[in-house]
């Protein structure tokens, strides 16, 4: 096939999107949406040049009905759908329920939480979406190896890697599989085209859950450092003895009588107020509107150079003898004062500084220092931007901090004591999930209507508020799904798909085992792909790819199209391979090779198992 102007344009924009998705100078839904964009108007405008003479002829890549139609695709809505069914089933608060069960079984023995953490998140992954899940047990998980006495870090790179095959158990595991579900079936040759049923994935996702399992509990357990130390306490886990401190106002301080915000959090110091202690009371944010008087303690996050100017200019004295640790933060109340934060993916905080978020307050809580991977920051920290997966330390009261634990921009990692989960609604909440799956997998209806009649069925049995259904959906998925569809609709209809193709089967001079090869070969490319940008955009990229070459080859598509699905499942060499990783990669202290030391045998090992799985259960023959 020649390259016409159309697939030249097409291969344009992909490479833009890659190099967006990979640099990420703006968020990847917005990525998705420029590609959009650019699928729209490059007809209208490329006709009017035409009709100028500046070009021979106009392109059209997609009709407007094509470009939009990733918001009502049935993938988009299911996601949207699971996102909700998920968060019906969190509100109950079962997982955290079975949380504590487990830490009473583990009873502190590092093997036994990791088989607990394994054995509950891939089960629960197969069946509400797997990053919903991390999201809900990356407390638990943090809780248990507190109580354990063993290093997170030993058991949330685990807990990442577990939800990913466990989400390649079902249908509704993860997005991919339902995206890659819509694609397959609006691609692939009319004889074979179908969506793929509920539990086509089982039997070769319990063999990847089973393997994989194994691998983690032995060279994987192995391989996985222990970036943070078993928790004592939280103030010595971020290297903050140097950093706290307590000050006491003087009777001649010029600042006795002035605002706390004026005198000490507005200033040109490096300098936060943790907390006030006054005539035996302890207070927290917002210490803002409080007068300063003779006598009162602050305890402040600073520096020793810092500390020594501000002790000279505002007539303070140092508190002697006082080590502000976590205990001294924590006893302004009877509940929690301090916790660790995530900035979960899709927060409007995200490319925000603390100061142009006005964190402290919004909040009502103060940041002493945050986590970057393996990188600790603890002094001027106002203007940086922040990133998913930075782990902030915050102080702040009970209350603000159950505000935090229900705001979907964070996750907290550990458990809040307080909770206000709907735990009547528990037997609900999971029925209509098991509803949901069962009526997709009798065909009785398809897997989007059961999905958005479960989303009603949540709210109309009270599992949740209305006002909830919306703050549960991750918005930026729903986007990126919307805007990278019509892309993989550009692929097939440009010839751009067919083109690649031929130049795969061309380059790739084989004897009669060459489908199971490029089986293979699309499984590593799938995997290296998605390592570096988002699943979702390496399954849009490569499924109309792989379809293209079976159909060439006379192979089964269903067995090319497998393998691109469970590649893009399946990302353990980077951070920013899958978003599961993200959200252990503070909370865990890992460093960016961690991922490649754990996760590089893991995906050569999955490549092997994978390829020959999927010649097992879905045959390359037609």
């Amino acid at each position: 096939m020649p390259l016409t102007p159309e697939i030249g344009f097409v291969f344009l924009v992909v490479l833009a999107a890659l190099v967006l998705f990979v640099t990420e100078p703006v968020p990847v839904d917005i990525t998705a949406l420029g590609v959009l964009v650019a699928l729209l108007t490059v007809g209208p405008v490329s006709a009017s040049l035409a009709e100028w003479g500046l070009i021979a002829s106009g392109l059209t890549l997609v009709t407007t009905e094509q470009g939009l139609s990733g918001f009502a695709n049935t993938a988009t809505l299911t996601v949207l759908a699971m996102f909700v069914l998920s968060e019906g089933v969190r509100m109950t608060g079962i997982v955290q329920r079975l949380g504590a069960v487990l830490s009473r079984v583990t009873r502190g023995d590092e093997a036994r939480q990791l088989g607990a953490t394994v054995g509950l998140v891939g089960p629960i992954s197969g069946f509400i979406n797997n990053t919903a899940a991390v999201a809900i047990l990356l407390p638990m998980v943090t809780d248990l190896a507190e109580r354990g006495g063993t290093s997170p870090s030993k058991l949330l790179l685990p807990l990442s890697y577990a939800s990913m095959f466990g989400g390649t158990l079902t249908l509704i595991g993860t997005s991919t599989n339902i995206l890659a579900s819509d694609l397959y079936a609006r691609l692939a040759p009319d004889a074979v085209a179908r969506q793929f049923t509920m539990f086509e994935f089982l039997p070769l996702g319990v063999v990847l859950l089973v393997v994989g399992s194994a691998y983690l509990f032995t060279v994987g357990r192995y391989l996985t450092p222990e970036r943070i130390k078993p928790r004592t306490d939280l103030t010595e886990e971020f290297g903050m003895a140097e950093y706290l401190t307590e000050v006491v106002v003087r009777e001649d301080s010029p600042l006795v009588g002035q605002r706390v915000e004026t005198a000490l959090v507005e200033t040109e110091f490096d300098v936060d107020i943790v907390q006030l202690v006054r005539d035996r009371r302890v207070f927290l944010e917002p210490l803002g509107p409080k007068q300063i008087q003779p006598g009162d303690v602050f305890a402040v996050r600073t520096d020793r150079d810092t500390l020594l100017d501000l002790i000279d200019v505002e007539g303070l004295d140092l508190v002697p003898e006082v080590t502000v640790d976590e205990d001294e933060l924590e006893a302004a109340e009877g509940g929690q004062n301090l916790v660790e934060v995530v900035i979960a993916p899709g927060s409007s905080l995200v490319g925000e500084s603390l100061t142009s978020a006005s964190f402290r307050q919004r909040y009502d809580a103060t940041v002493l220092a945050f986590r970057r991977g393996g990188e600790l920051i603890r002094q001027r920290m106002d203007e940086i931007p922040l990133q998913v997966g930075d782990t902030l330390l915050v102080q702040a009261s009970t209350d603000s901090l159950e505000r935090l634990d229900a705001n979907r921009n964070f996750i907290v990692a550990g458990e809040i004591e307080t909770h206000d989960y709907r735990e009547s609604r528990t037997a609900v909440a999971v029925g209509i999930v098991a509803a949901v799956v069962a009526l997709a997998a009798v065909d009785v209806m398809p897997i989007v209507v059961s999905a958005l009649a479960g989303s009603l069925a949540m709210v109309a049995t009270g599992c949740l508020k209305p006002t909830e259904v919306y703050d549960a959906v991750q918005w930026d998925v729903i986007f990126l799904l919307a805007g990278v569809i019509p892309l993989g609709i550009a692929l097939e209809e440009s010839g751009a798909a067919a083109l690649l193709a031929d130049g795969v089967v061309a380059a790739s001079q084989f004897d009669a085992v060459s489908p199971l090869v490029l089986v293979g070969v699309f499984y590593v490319v799938t995997a290296l792909l998605t390592n570096v940008v988002s699943n979702n955009a390496s399954v849009v990229l490569m499924i109309p790819v792989a379809i293209q070459t079976a159909a060439t080859l006379g192979a089964n598509p269903l067995s090319f199209a497998m393998a691109v699905t469970f590649a893009a499942s399946t990302a353990f060499m980077t951070p920013v391979g899958y978003q599961t990783n993200l959200f252990v990669y503070g909370p865990g202290g890992y460093k960016f090779t961690d991922y490649v030391r754990v996760g590089g045998p893991l995906q050569a090992v999955f490549a092997v198992v994978t390829t020959v799985g999927v010649s097992v259960f879905f045959p390359l023959g037609l």
